[in-house]
């Protein structure tokens, strides 16, 4: 018999606005740290988990106010795509439901709010993202760049992606090392 897991959802932010060149669209990212987690990598602006009787939508909202200190209606979000995911270790918690949503209208000045989790906000234009970037976002960010992003993806099954994520994590250990320079 096959053993049943709990999913674990998780509200995705990204705001985005034009860029000062021609038709280019700008991207807020935040660095990464301290969080045990891909740190030292870039990532959509705002992200957590959806709590227990919250919806979707109203987790991103939260989100973007706990993480990003904007005020953003329900109305404004746009949904990108929603990912099924999994990690290297195979153990239930790395099975995950991703709703990343886009957002070009909000209240207030996105600023660091949890600077212990975040090292700086900064915008990219999305043809010219930073490195390294959290690998299942980039695969998120580069389909809407390439506009080639579907409605239902998923991350991290393929032996392809899986290096990827290992590759990262890797990355991180290194960076999270203290006797690493």
């Amino acid at each position: 018999m096959t053993e049943r897991f709990h999913v674990i959802p998780a509200a995705y932010v990204l705001l985005t606005r034009p860029a000062q060149e021609a038709e280019a669209l700008e991207v807020l990212l935040n660095h990464r740290q301290g969080t045990g987690y891909m740190d030292g990598h870039w990532a959509f602006g705002a992200a957590g988990h959806v709590e227990r009787g919250e919806t979707v939508h109203a987790a991103s909202v939260r989100e973007a106010a706990e993480e990003l200190g904007v005020r953003i209606e329900e109305a404004d979000l746009v949904p990108l795509t929603v990912m099924h995911r999994t990690g290297i270790s195979g153990e239930p918690i790395d099975e995950r439901v991703d709703f990343f949503f886009s957002v070009s209208r909000w209240e207030g000045t996105p600023s660091v709010q949890e600077p212990e989790k975040s090292a700086a906000l900064q915008w990219f234009r999305l043809d010219q993202l930073p490195e390294p970037v959290v690998p299942h976002e980039l695969n998120v960010l580069t389909g809407v760049r390439d506009w080639a992003l579907e409605e239902i993806t998923s991350f991290g099954f393929t032996p392809a992606e899986a290096q990827e994520q290992a590759t990262a994590a890797g990355r991180q250990e290194e960076t999270n090392d203290p006797s690493h320079p």
